[in-house]
């Protein structure tokens, strides 16, 4: 990162993209291994979950049109009907393995760019043995700041469920209503969104402050202020690509029509390149509007003390605490 701190502020939506664009390039053989190892595999992982869902759903539903075709209390009937439940098993069993390996590779490599990202800015000489000897310390920071946003989310959801089950039962769904329900479920939308970017910012703190968890997620809280229309202006494009790709690649690749193999080729091959290059750039994005939003709040960042705090992850530098500095003092 070329630009001086006090430089990033000023930087736009537009001026975000170009510096990630511009740090990736002149980065391209440290990010080109990390894509390799880490986030190649995470975008092999999303597409083929994509394509087995579609599978197993599709052969469910074909054995439960069979099963309505058959008599009860036969015992074809009771056959398929345990291997229909056998199959659903199997389906979530695949769902709960799909998000752990996705949740774990996530965590990855955003450790791995975050961690890059703050090499190149305090001018450390980085290596890619380097990264992959720090991303698994890094990740369980990483992993107890994903559990505070969960059990976040999962309140949040709760709560709107049960506001609009409440809302149903008092007013019904008829007029005014209906334009009710419409309003608390944008101010959903909203909140969701808000939750998401203070998630994301609280991914970069965890790895380049000394705290994680919740108290990373209110230390991100207060440095979207501010910021807060520029950041939801960058996760929503990323969001929109991410979807798009997904979207294309489920209804035409996995759902496609048997007579348009070539098409169904190409357009896949080209989700998959615009999968990994949104996963790679959203979260060197991310970590570069940690800087424009430490700069905004003139939250000046020490490199000498952010390359300590590297160090900490490698096991060659041990800072003093404030017990110590005053122990020392007496």
């Amino acid at each position: 990162m070329d630009r001086e701190q006090e430089d990033l502020q000023f930087l736009d939506f537009f001026g975000i993209f170009t510096e990630s664009f511009n740090l990736v390039f002149s980065w391209r053989k440290i990010f080109s291994k990390i894509t390799l190892t880490l986030i190649l595999p995470l975008s092999v992982v999303f597409v083929a979950h994509i394509q087995v869902t579609e599978l197993l759903f599709f052969k469910i539903l074909k054995n439960e049109d069979s099963l309505n075709s058959i008599p009860k209390n036969s015992p074809n009937y009771t056959k398929l009907s345990d291997m229909i439940t056998s199959e659903w098993i199997s389906f979530w069993l695949f769902k709960a393995a799909y998000f752990t390996f996705f949740l774990v590779l996530t965590l990855l490599s955003t450790a791995a760019v975050v961690y890059t990202i703050a090499c190149v800015y305090t001018g450390k000489e980085i290596t890619f043995r380097k990264i992959i000897s720090v991303v698994p310390k890094v990740w369980r920071r990483l992993m107890v700041t994903f559990v505070w946003n969960f059990v976040i989310v999962l309140v949040y959801n709760i709560a709107f469920g049960v506001l609009i089950l409440l809302w149903a039962a008092i007013f019904g769904f008829g007029g005014i209503g209906i334009l009710i329900i419409a309003g608390i479920s944008v101010s959903y939308v909203l909140g969701f969104v808000y939750i998401s970017v203070v998630w994301h910012l609280a991914c970069v703190v965890s790895v380049l402050e000394d705290v994680y968890g919740i108290q990373a997620m209110l230390k991100s809280k207060e440095l979207i202020k501010g910021k807060l229309v520029l950041c939801c202006a960058v996760f929503l494009t990323f969001t929109v690509l991410f979807l798009a790709s997904q979207l294309v690649f489920q209804t035409v690749v996995v759902l496609g029509s048997s007579n348009h193999y070539g098409l169904r080729i190409v357009l896949g091959v080209l989700c998959f390149l615009l999968l990994f290059k949104v996963f790679l750039f959203g979260l060197v994005a991310q970590t570069i509007i940690y800087f424009v939003c430490k700069s905004y709040h003139h939250q000046n960042i020490d490199k000498s003390s952010l390359s300590d705090h590297l160090e900490v992850y490698l096991g060659d530098y041990v800072p003093l605490t404030a017990q110590d500095v005053q122990l020392g003092e007496f």
